[in-house]
């Protein structure tokens, strides 16, 4: 299943999805070092067809026109690499053999266990289906976002937004020396299903 062209009523659309979600989550959820995780991510991410992909990155410019301009200019190319460029990095590393000599734990288990407890709540959920599109309301390609987020938060070690990715009020991801910071990193507490909740950059002081 990849597009809601089926003519199948939203309720089935998500009944269907939902194992899969599950069944990809608990896959994932399995690993135990970062070379294992980017192996099984990219198992994940390898089902996801290319028409999945055009679905997908036709919701990321949607959402991204509706933002004001100039802002939307200057953070679309932020969130493209956001989440097709670690797509590709994904995708080469695994087939190039990169994951193979990653023997290093995960950061943090417990937190990427968390991480994972949110994936299907945040895919099922239906705050999304006013939107115009239809195809748009598949929650297995929202599945895609959190998979491309685990590859960058847990593997690479790196925020879940690319660094110089601008926000609202001048706000950007900063790297210093070998650690990031984000100013708005502990505002997100409020909303669990943020990767924000799980980025390895620090909380940066408003100076």
């Amino acid at each position: 299943m990849a597009v809601n062209t089926t003519g199948l009523p939203e309720q089935e659309l998500y009944a269907e999805a939902a194992p899969l979600i599950a069944g990809a989550v608990s896959r994932i959820r399995a690993a135990e070092t970062k070379g294992a995780l980017g192996h099984l991510l990219a198992k994940e991410v390898e089902s996801f067809s290319l028409f999945d992909l055009q679905i997908i990155g036709g919701k990321l410019n949607s959402e991204v026109e509706r933002l004001p301009s100039p802002y939307r200019e200057a953070i679309r190319p932020y969130f493209r690499e956001q989440l097709f460029g670690k797509h590709h990095e994904l995708l080469t590393k695994y087939r190039t053999g990169g994951f193979i000599s990653m023997n290093e734990p995960l950061r943090d288990k417990e937190l990427f266990h968390r991480f994972c407890d949110i994936i299907s709540a945040s895919c099922l959920s239906w705050e999304q289906l006013h939107d115009r599109n239809p195809n748009f309301h598949n929650p297995r390609n929202r599945l895609f976002y959190y998979l491309v987020s685990a590859f960058t938060m847990f593997v690479l070690d790196e925020p879940g937004h690319p660094v110089g990715m601008p926000f609202p009020g001048g706000y950007t991801v900063e790297k210093r020396g070998r650690n990031y910071y984000c100013l708005i990193r502990d505002k997100e507490k409020e909303v669990p299903t943020s990767i924000c909740n799980f980025c390895p950059a620090l909380q940066k002081e408003d100076c």
